[in-house]
């Protein structure tokens, strides 16, 4: 691994091409090669946003490409989890409601400030006019545990909390009439998953979940939207794959009892050949095994990043 490899994706600043295509009757996919997406839903009365990105200034370029479909109101935001990328955006819209599950809003009281430092820190080409965010953190207007239905008209939307992943908040949009989830972080797609954040001994399972609705369109968190249940099959498995695959190499090296650094050597070298072409794979990495180290060795729940946290772990890891 190079000496000279930049913390985090501070070294990313190519511009991206966005895509908006309709993968179902009522569901829209807005995409960026790999940047965070943000799912749409169109509805009889009214419209939805999922994952808002990272400034009201790049919210702004989600508005109009749907208005270029639509004057219906954007009535609902849903946070799909609490990270800055997804949510710091949420003021563009100017929603009646911003919805997020109980855990996602409580995560923000918890560690919103220090992962918006954290976040501005590691992306700053997702962060441009990051002046655009208004001051403080974004707050949901509505939360719910579980389960939680909204009716767009005859359109029928539920937002529902199967399992915890890649938050302990995580939330996915389900429109069961045409069998289309958004599913926020929880599934990527040709991306490496970030698990920082992560619970890898539930992740699994919570993908399992995803795939017992049988969606026949997916709108990930990263990469591509999925449109046939192939396509759908081969996010879930590739996601699962990779965190299956960081959690079996961390378990080995914590039960032999080597070090987070020589832990980190270890999978790196082990996942490059298969995932290195994924999308952000050396920004996810240490985070993903020291989060992983973490919970192998007993750490049930994650510690909190701050922007200090991120510098020093980078250092450890990647010298």
């Amino acid at each position: 691994m190079s000496q000279a490899k930049k913390f985090a994706s501070q070294a990313d600043m190519e511009e991206k091409k966005i895509t908006f295509s309709q993968i179902s009757e009522h569901a829209w996919a807005y995409t960026a090669e790999g940047d965070p997406n943000t799912g749409i839903v169109i509805g009889d009365d009214c419209v939805l946003v999922a994952d808002t990105q990272a400034t009201p200034a790049m919210a702004a370029d989600v508005v109009r490409r749907i208005r270029e479909v639509t004057d219906k109101p954007i009535k609902y935001v849903v946070l799909t989890h609490y990270h800055a990328v997804r949510v710091l955006g949420a003021a563009g819209y100017g929603a009646e409601h911003i919805l997020a599950s109980q855990d996602t809003r409580d995560l923000i009281v918890e560690r919103g400030e220090q992962d918006k430092a954290s976040e501005i820190g590691r992306f700053p080409r997702l962060f441009q006019n990051v002046e655009t965010v208004p001051p403080g953190l974004t707050w949901p207007t509505m939360t719910f545990t579980g389960k939680m239905t909204l009716w767009l008209g005859k359109l029928e939307v539920q937002l529902i909390q199967l399992g915890r992943g890649h938050t302990k908040g995580d939330t996915v949009v389900w429109l069961p009439q045409e069998r289309t989830l958004l599913s926020g972080d929880l599934v990527e797609f040709g991306a490496t998953p970030y698990a920082g954040d992560a619970y890898f001994k539930d992740w699994p399972q919570t993908l399992d979940n995803i795939a017992a609705l049988k969606p026949v369109a997916l709108v990930p968190g990263r990469g591509a939207a999925l449109t046939t249940p192939e396509a759908v099959s081969e996010g879930l498995t590739g996601t699962r794959n990779f965190i299956s695959d960081v959690y079996a190499s961390v378990q080995e090296g914590v039960k032999a009892g080597r070090d987070l650094n020589a832990v980190y050597k270890e999978t790196y070298a082990k996942l490059q050949p298969k995932y290195s072409q994924w999308v952000i794979f050396d920004h996810c990495m240490p985070f993903d095994v020291s989060r992983a180290y973490d919970e192998a060795s007993g750490h049930a729940d994650p510690r909190i990043w701050t922007a200090e946290r991120d510098v020093e772990m980078w250092k450890a890891l990647e010298g």
